[in-house]
């Protein structure tokens, strides 16, 4: 059998968030010493002729800070007209990119000069970012003593995040940068062995999710005037926070924004694509492998390296549970498709092997077995073409026939078509695509069963709720996520 030359293939992920264009660097401000002069004077000066009162004496940066009602830490002027909650987890890399780009820049435009008021919402992910949590006890801990040592170890937590994300356990780290910034360390250490912070940032937590927010950061606008807010997820530069403050401030609301037109789905996942071949049973009109009802309500697209450990992981492990509840059930349509990666020296010719065993009728069954004996294929004795061959024969195939499939170019060809289907799409395997309703879903890497079902029941909720909702109103969706 022959070897072929690998395929090198650049491939880009589906944007998940937008680049800062901000430089990131703090504006040095030429009146910082007429500042400080008016803050231990009891005010702040943010402009020439403009004055703000300071909250309670307290500043950090030259900026009056305290707390809310509600005991939530704020920066700027109490009473300013607009108010900006962010929630945020300070060992999140996108919060730590706000904070170092475009923060600066909000609290020079809009809190100096006392038209909007920061409130800082702990939202500390526990799946991402398990230590996370004990960051905000401790800024907490340090509030418990000045709103100031609030603020100072807020910023601290922000520019120290690579020194303390990847220690199984910061809290001797946190103390050492709360000692440094001059908190009274008999009491934060009380405060934080007395456990009561944690129920706190666990409610904030949970009001996060109310609010519908799921990621971080995650920012609110609220009008002191109208009582109208304004959500805006993810780090952004100045440009887009200025798309809402500017018109809040001067007592407008902001202008709708045009909602971004879908993506158009690859034809190998919108329905005409996802069509059952009359002429080839099991795979669909794009020439894709499929298990499940063609007719139900989603189709998952499952791009997978026969040699990657999380595929194998996937299948062997989670798969099982999902074919039981969602493909025999028939609320899920699953397809796959090849992503050969070049690291992985013999999972082209897997992909082949499959596909030969396809054309007997046999394709999941060789799915299965590859995954299973990856060992023993990927690394035995021999050339991997009689390795694989040895497979064949276990699953009854006809040797002869797999054998001039494999030599052929056909099986190959449908192989390289996957991989140019990759493109612009798929980065890393088990990647996959959850479609509905002419949208489509990522999920990347092998998720644990209960996560990954936990999705699909939403969307398939969601799909019905829609697909019922349009039969009422008999006009098509048009939302996309």
């Amino acid at each position: 059998m022959p070897t072929i030359q690998r395929c090198l293939i650049s491939v880009c992920a589906i944007a998940a968030g937008l680049l800062l264009g901000s430089s990131g660097a703090m504006a040095q401000d030429p009146a910082a010493s007429v500042v400080v002069a008016a803050a231990e004077a009891g005010v702040q000066e943010s402009s020439p002729g403009q004055q703000i009162p300071a909250s309670g004496g307290e500043t950090h940066q030259g900026i009056p800070v305290g707390f809310t009602a509600e005991g939530y830490a704020f920066i700027g002027k109490a009473d300013a007209p607009v108010t900006l909650e962010e929630w945020s987890d300070y060992l999140c890399p996108f919060c730590g990119r706000h904070f170092k780009q475009t923060m600066p820049d909000l609290l020079d435009k809009y809190v100096r000069s006392g038209e909007v008021k920061l409130v800082f919402r702990d939202y500390p992910l526990a799946g991402l970012h398990p230590t996370a949590a004990k960051g905000h006890v401790a800024a907490s801990c340090a509030g418990e003593q000045s709103a100031a040592l609030y603020w100072g170890m807020h910023d601290a937590l922000f520019d120290k995040q690579r020194e303390w994300n990847r220690l199984p356990d910061p809290s001797e780290f946190l103390a050492s940068v709360a000692k440094d910034l001059g908190v009274d360390m008999v009491a934060y250490e009380a405060c934080v062995t007395a456990d009561e912070k944690d129920a706190v940032i666990a409610k904030s937590v949970e009001q996060g999710k109310s609010l519908g927010f799921s990621g971080t950061p995650s920012f609110r606008f609220v009008s002191l005037q109208s009582e109208e807010t304004y959500t805006l997820i993810g780090a952004h530069p100045l440009a887009r926070f200025a798309h809402y403050a500017d018109p809040l401030v001067a007592g407008e609301a902001p202008p709708e924004e045009a909602k971004p037109k879908p993506p158009e789905l690859p034809f190998w996942a919108k329905p005409e694509g996802l069509k059952p071949d009359p002429n080839r049973p099991g795979y669909t009109i794009a020439g894709d492998q499929y298990k499940g009802d063609p007719k139900a309500v989603l189709a998952v697209v499952e791009f997978s390296d026969f040699q990657c450990p999380s595929c194998a992981r996937h299948v062997l492990e989670t798969q099982p549970v999902l074919d039981e509840k969602f493909v025999d059930s028939g609320k899920v349509m699953w397809v796959t498709k090849h992503m050969p990666l070049r690291m992985h020296a013999h999972a082209p010719e897997a992909a082949v092997a499959a596909e030969c065993a396809a054309d007997q009728g046999k394709y999941w069954d060789m799915h299965h077995l590859l995954y299973e004996k990856v060992e023993e294929w990927s690394k035995g004795e021999g050339d991997v073409a009689t390795r694989l061959l040895t497979l064949a024969d276990a699953l009854g195939l006809d040797k002869a026939k797999f054998g001039d499939c494999f030599d052929g170019r056909d099986a190959w060809r449908r192989v390289l078509n996957d991989l140019y289907d990759a493109q612009g799409v798929v980065q890393s395997t088990p990647t996959f695509i959850v479609v509905y309703g002419g949208r489509g879903r990522v999920v990347r890497g092998s998720t644990a069963v209960d996560r990954f079902s936990a999705i699909l029941d939403k969307t398939f909720a969601d799909a019905t709720a829609e697909a019922a909702a349009e039969k009422v109103a008999g006009t098509p969706g048009a939302e996309s996520e």
